[in-house]
């Protein structure tokens, strides 16, 4: 690896993401504190009860335990650093501890579309062979595809780490942006950066296009089958089992790809900053409220748990 220059090892990075924004710190530390609290009580609850209820266990409601745990550690990474420096001032981030919050951002990131794309595969086994689903999607079967994602999220977060650090970082140390993500600090590198952008073009398209292929053709097969079947009931019954998946694939793959798939001259940062609290703040809320309005199971389970809990404070 290149090492950077002396100075910005020394100095590290500055957010500048919140800085014009003056006196309305004080209601977005309120206003994102609240969400990322919400956030993250929603998906450890979710958690929780799919762990404790029996009717829960199974591969479905397992990968979207999965999925809350990865979006869950994903906002830790960030949004604890930004409600400290919209609180106390501190904008400012080492070399290393910028790297490293890169890091597991873009590993947790690209683990959640693994495991999208998981429950896509697991949506289409049991729409398009019910007969055979158990057998299918077996317990050890259902480790090895979330032992994969978390795998592949964690190796594909290490190579865009290591594409960006790999530069040199001479001209600012001011990072037009909240959070240590690839397209700003990117923006900071001095010198030709044409192969990192093409890297991590690359890597982007890999993560997202093949997750996305997967799921595609998942639901291809899906549609085929739904439209195959004779009563509009079973139809319409079908198809409220992925409303949920698809809801969250469409939001979630919409903003990364607006964010990660296009060359650096693109780059708006002020446009992008709001796209980046989009998919840090509102998205990981996104999970447990579309499972829990939409899904009947998550709902029963939901309201048991509370009952028990105030049975048992009684």
């Amino acid at each position: 690896m290149v090492q950077p220059n002396v100075t910005t090892w020394w100095r590290g990075f500055v957010f500048l993401g919140f800085s014009s924004f003056g006196q309305l710190q004080v209601l977005l530390f309120v206003l994102f504190l609240s969400l990322y609290l919400i956030t993250l009580t929603s998906n450890v609850f979710i958690i929780i009860v799919i762990r404790l209820d029996n009717h829960l266990h199974t591969p479905m409601y397992l990968f979207l335990s999965f999925l809350s745990f990865s979006e869950t550690c994903y906002t830790l990474g960030i949004i604890p650093r930004m409600l400290s420096g919209l609180a106390m001032g501190d904008q400012a981030i080492s070399y290393v501890g910028c790297a490293t919050q890169m890091f597991f951002s873009a590993s947790w990131a690209c683990t959640n579309c693994f495991l999208l794309s998981v429950m896509g595969f697991d949506r289409y086994v049991a729409i398009c062979a019910p007969l055979h689903y158990a057998s299918r999607m077996n317990p050890i079967l259902c480790a090895q595809l979330v032992g994969v994602s978390f795998l592949s999220g964690y190796l594909f977060g290490l190579g865009m780490t290591l594409v960006i650090f790999r530069l040199s970082f001479c001209s600012s140390h001011e990072i037009q942006h909240f959070f240590c993500d690839t397209p700003p600090v990117l923006s900071l590198a001095c010198g030709d950066t044409g192969l990192s952008e093409l890297g991590i073009l690359i890597l982007s398209l890999l993560v997202l296009l093949v997750s996305f292929f997967f799921i595609t053709i998942s639901y291809a097969y899906i549609l085929v089958a739904i439209l195959r079947m004779p009563s509009a009931e079973g139809r319409k019954k079908a198809f409220s089992t992925c409303a949920s998946h698809l809801t969250v694939v469409i939001i979630h793959y919409g903003c990364a790809s607006f964010m990660y798939l296009r060359p650096k001259a693109s780059y708006s940062l002020e446009r992008d900053q709001l796209i980046a609290v989009t998919y840090t703040v509102a998205t990981p809320l996104l999970n447990p409220i579309v499972y829990s309005l939409r899904n009947r199971a998550v709902q029963t389970a939901l309201r048991n748990a509370f009952r028990g809990n105030l049975l048992g404070k009684g």
